[in-house]
C-alpha cells in the first residue's frame, strides 16, 4: 500500500497542476486542507459517543495548531448536504449544524442536493447562520441565466492565493423538490468549471485551484444511472485546471488500492490513499463527520505535491478480536474529548429537539426495513406499511412511493416519533389521483420501468405487475385484473406527484388532490392505531 501511495505522489508531481504555470511562486510553501461532507443533521454524537461536532472541534483545533507549527496555511471545506437525517436537526432547519460549522471555522462548502429539501427562504436563513460561503457555480436562475449562489471564493492564506469553486450534482434537478427548485437550472459542471477556471486564472492567477463538490465519487467514472461525478469532472477538464476535488454526495471514504481500484479493506484508523485522475487529487471523508480528512501539500517552484493524507476517525469504534478470541468493539483511535464550550452550545439545541420527539407511539414485532441498500433495490415491508398508511388517509385502491423517499429503518420494539421522523424527514404532503384506467396504464408503464440502484426505484402496495420486452403486462390492483374502463384512486406523496425523482408530473392534472396531511403524520397515526404492528403481514410476496 505504501509503495502505491509513493508512486501516486510521484504521479501527482509529474502530472502538471494549475500551479505548474504559476510564475509568481518560487519559494516552498505548504497547505493543509481539512474536509468533511454529508453531515445530514449529525451535530450531536450518537448513542456510542461517535462523531459529533464538539469532538470534531477538538480535533480540528489540534490539527490547526500542528499545521501552524509546520508553517502551513489551513483551509477547512465541506462537501455539502448539511440538511436532513436526524429529527433533532430537521425540526430546527439545521440551525445547530450551520451555527456549529461557523464555530468550527469552516471556510466554504458546496451546496448539496439536500440543501434544497426546504423552501429557499430556509436556505437563506442557513446562509445567515453560516459565516462562510455556500458555493455552487453550476446553479443558475432560468429566467436570467445568472448564478443563483456564489460560484467561488478566493482565499489569501500565508502568501498563497487559493481559488475554491463550488459545484452541485445535476441530479438535484431530478431528486430535489420541484416546488422549491423549479426556477433553477443545474448546468453541466464540466464546461462551467472550464470557463470559470480560465476567468479566475486571468483575474487572480491563483497558486492552487480547488473544486469543492457535491457530485459523488464513482470508481473509474462508472456512475451508472447517477449524474457524472468527480472522476468524470477531473478527466473531462483540460490538464492544469484543478489541483484537487474535495467531494461529497456518494457518502464513502475515497480510499484507493491502486489505479481505479477501490480499497475495500479500509476501516477506521487504517491508511487511506486518495484517488487521482488527470493530475487532480480527489478526496471524500465518508459521512456524518465520522472522519476529518487531512491533506498536506507542498508547493515548490510552481509544482504541487501531496505529502501526506489521512482520514482521521472521530471517536469511531471498530471490531477487534481479543486474546480470548471474542470480537469486541474498541475505539479506532485515542478518545477525542468533546470541546466543552461547543458541546454546551449544541446541548441546548439537542434538548429542544429531543423534547419535540419524546414518547412512544407504538411498537412492531420485527424490523421494518428502510435501509438505503434495500429500499432502492427491492420491495420492503416498511415501504408497504408507509404506503398503507397513506392509502388510509385518502381511501386509495393502491399506492406508490419512490425508494429514495424512505430514509431509515424501524427496529423491532417500541417506536418513537423520532423513529418516524428519521424515516420521513421531508414533510411531504399526502396526495391522491383519481385515474381513468387508460391514462393510469400509461403512467404505470413509466414508473414501473425505473431501475434498481436509484432513488426513483418504485415501491408499491396493492399493485402487482410484470414487465416483458420493455412493456407492462399482467397488472392487478388489489388482487383484481386491471380494467382500463374503471377509475382507480392512487396515493402518492407531493414530492413524486410534482415530478420528484423523475416521476411524471401529475399535480396539474384533473383528478389530482393534495391533502394537508404529511407523510410523517400519516405513518404516526397508522402505527399508533394498529400497534403492535406485525411485520410479516407487510412482507413483500
Amino acid at each position: 500500500m505504501r509503495i502505491i501511495f509513493i508512486f501516486s505522489i510521484i504521479l501527482g508531481v509529474l502530472g502538471c497542476t494549475s500551479a505548474t504555470t504559476n510564475e509568481k511562486t518560487s519559494s516552498t510553501q505548504y497547505l493543509t486542507v481539512l474536509h468533511t461532507n454529508d453531515n445530514h443533521g449529525r451535530f450531536w454524537h450518537n448513542e456510542k459517543g461517535e462523531y459529533g461536532m464538539a469532538a470534531r472541534k477538538t480535533l480540528l483545533d489540534q490539527l490547526r495548531s500542528e499545521a501552524k507549527i509546520k508553517g502551513h496555511a489551513v483551509l477547512l471545506l465541506s462537501g455539502g448536504d448539511i440538511n436532513t437525517g436526524i429529527p433533532e436537526s430537521d425540526l430546527q432547519h439545521a440551525e445547530p449544524d450551520f451555527k456549529g460549522m461557523s464555530l468550527l471555522g469552516y471556510d466554504a462548502m458546496a451546496l448539496g442536493n439536500h440543501e434544497f429539501d426546504n423552501p429557499l427562504s430556509v436556505l437563506a436563513k442557513q446562509q445567515n447562520w453560516a459565516n462562510f460561503p455556500l458555493l455552487s457555480a453550476n446553479i443558475v436562475e432560468k429566467s436570467s441565466g445568472k448564478n443563483a449562489f456564489d460560484a467561488y471564493k478566493i482565499f489569501e492564506k500565508n502568501g498563497l492565493t487559493i481559488a475554491v469553486i463550488g459545484l452541485t450534482t445535476t441530479d438535484t434537478a431530478k431528486i430535489g423538490n420541484p416546488q422549491y427548485i423549479g426556477h433553477l437550472e443545474f448546468k453541466d459542471p464540466v464546461p462551467v468549471t472550464a470557463n470559470l477556471a480560465k476567468e479566475i486564472k486571468a483575474k487572480y492567477n491563483p497558486d492552487i485551484t480547488i473544486a469543492v463538490t457535491h457530485m459523488g465519487h464513482f470508481i473509474d467514472a462508472k456512475h451508472g444511472i447517477n449524474a457524472p461525478g468527480d472522476v468524470t469532472l477531473a478527466r473531462s477538464l483540460p490538464a492544469n485546471t484543478l489541483d484537487m476535488i474535495i467531494g461529497g454526495h456518494s457518502q464513502e471514504p475515497v480510499c484507493m488500492a491502486s489505479e481505479n481500484i477501490n480499497d475495500d479493506s479500509f476501516k477506521p484508523g487504517l491508511a487511506c490513499n486518495p484517488d487521482q485522475q488527470n493530475g487532480t487529487w480527489i478526496m471524500q471523508a465518508h459521512e456524518w463527520g465520522k472522519y476529518v480528512g487531512k491533506a498536506e501539500f507542498k508547493l515548490e517552484n510552481g509544482e504541487l505535491s501531496l505529502l501526506d493524507y489521512k482520514l482521521m476517525p472521530v471517536n469511531l469504534y471498530v471490531e477487534k478480536t481479543q486474546a480470548d478470541g471474542i470480537l469486541k468493539e474498541v475505539l479506532a483511535n485515542e478518545y477525542i474529548k468533546p470541546d466543552p464550550s461547543l458541546k454546551a452550545f449544541l446541548a441546548k439545541y439537542q434538548a429542544i429537539g429531543a423534547k419535540q420527539i419524546e414518547g412512544t407511539i407504538g411498537s412492531v414485532d420485527a424490523r421494518l426495513e428502510g435501509d438505503r441498500n434495500k429500499v432502492r433495490y427491492q420491495q420492503t415491508n416498511l415501504a408497504r406499511v408507509i404506503i398503507q398508511a397513506q392509502m388510509n388517509v385518502v381511501g386509495a385502491d393502491f399506492g406508490l412511493i419512490s425508494g429514495g423517499g424512505i430514509r431509515s429503518s424501524i427496529d423491532a420494539g417500541e417506536i418513537s416519533y423520532k423513529d418516524i421522523l428519521k424515516v420521513h424527514p421531508f414533510k411531504n404532503r399526502i396526495t391522491y389521483m383519481d385515474w381513468q384506467g387508460a391514462e393510469l396504464w400509461d403512467y404505470l408503464n413509466t414508473v414501473t420501468s425505473f431501475p434498481a440502484d436509484a432513488g426513483a426505484y418504485l415501491q408499491y402496495h396493492k399493485l402487482s405487475f410484470e414487465r416483458k420486452n420493455g412493456k407492462l403486462i399482467n397488472v392487478f390492483i388489489d388482487g383484481k385484473p386491471f380494467d382500463k374502463s374503471k377509475t382507480y384512486r392512487m396515493s402518492l406523496n407531493s414530492y413524486n406527484a410534482s415530478g420528484g425523482d423523475g416521476y411524471p408530473t401529475i399535480n396539474t392534472l384533473k383528478g389530482f388532490v393534495s391533502t394537508d396531511e404529511t407523510d410523517a403524520q400519516a405513518l404516526k397515526t397508522f402505527i399508533s392505531q394498529h400497534s403492535p404492528i406485525k411485520a410479516a403481514e407487510f412482507a413483500p410476496k
